[in-house]
């Protein structure tokens, strides 16, 4: 389901909606209420000269109730403020996301909620995605959200890894780019609560970025051959020790920091500038863990 579309569309209905109220509705709305009235002071002009309540109030009640929305207008025009803010909001500036798969642990667990930073990368039209406004690229390191080259209307969620141009290697484990090991240090084991095992954890630095990545050790780090469906069929070369990548001009390589359980551009090659959604950076609730609220890299 295409909730941006469905938005866009919301926007859209109720925009046209409150501005015929505003512009034709509402005004003749007063205008019946104007005929309503004269006719009705007319009928009571001696009680209302008298100022009896029961009559006053009896003109104050046709006056509101003239004037007041019809309920399909209450129930659609009046949401326009509020549905149209929620959409510059979450078209332009941030977006929140449900994390539903370990493959980022263990920098975002399952179930975080998100938010995630539309304008750093650019300005993009809603619903349509193009950029209209350059304003940053995507740096190695970055937790990025995108639109799955194999099925654009499935977010993804993962790290940039290579930039157009870069050979990326991932072989015995050890990633490699443009011929520089990236460094890592082993710390302490992660365990997992979803799956109550232990894996070795490492803090890696990627670019500016230092963060923790897991290793299953009992996964081959082979990758045998690549996925049907792949981006660029031809462009990585697979072994038995792994997979080594050049990276497109306009596409970005993307890896799981949970290493060996995550379906990546290892496996289905490469991320187009046109499928980024933007930078996800801070975590503010896990219904699971109440504790999880903070900003991350």
């Amino acid at each position: 389901m295409n909730f941006a579309l469905i938005l866009f569309v919301l926007t859209v209905f109720t925009g046209v909606l409150y501005a015929a109220d505003k512009l034709v509705f509402r005004k003749q709305r007063r205008a019946r209420a104007a005929r309503l009235l004269a006719d009705f002071d007319a009928r009571n002009r001696a009680a209302l000269d008298r100022h009896e309540p029961i009559v006053e109030q009896e003109r104050k009640s046709l006056e509101d109730g003239t004037v007041r929305q019809p309920a399909w207008l209450e129930y659609t025009a009046s949401f326009f403020p509020v549905i149209v803010a929620v959409f510059l909001l979450r078209s332009f500036l941030f977006e929140p996301f449900r994390i539903p798969s370990g493959s980022m642990v263990p920098t975002l667990e399952i179930g975080d909620l998100i938010l995630v930073n539309k304008y750093e990368y650019g300005i993009r039209l809603p619903v349509i995605n193009k950029k209209v406004v350059e304003l940053g690229k995507p740096q190695r390191g970055d937790v990025m959200v995108f639109r799955y080259p194999l099925n654009p209307s499935q977010d993804y969620i993962k790290r940039v890894v290579g930039l157009p141009g870069d050979r990326v290697e991932y072989v015995n484990k050890q990633l490699t780019i443009n011929g520089q090991p990236v460094p890592f240090e082993k710390t302490e084991p992660y365990y997992d609560s979803e799956r109550m095992r232990t894996y070795p954890q490492f803090v890696e630095r990627l670019g500016d970025t230092t963060h923790g990545v897991i290793v299953d050790e009992s996964v081959s780090a082979g990758m045998g051959r690549e996925a049907p469906g792949n981006t660029h069929p031809g462009a990585c070369q697979y072994s038995g020790s792994g997979v080594v990548c050049r990276v497109p001009p306009g596409h970005y390589f993307m890896m799981g920091d949970n290493r060996d359980n995550s379906e990546d551009s290892r496996f289905w090659g490469f991320v187009p500038d046109e499928n980024i959604v933007g930078r996800a950076f801070f975590v503010w609730m896990n219904f699971g863990n109440m504790g999880r609220i903070g900003s991350f890299r």
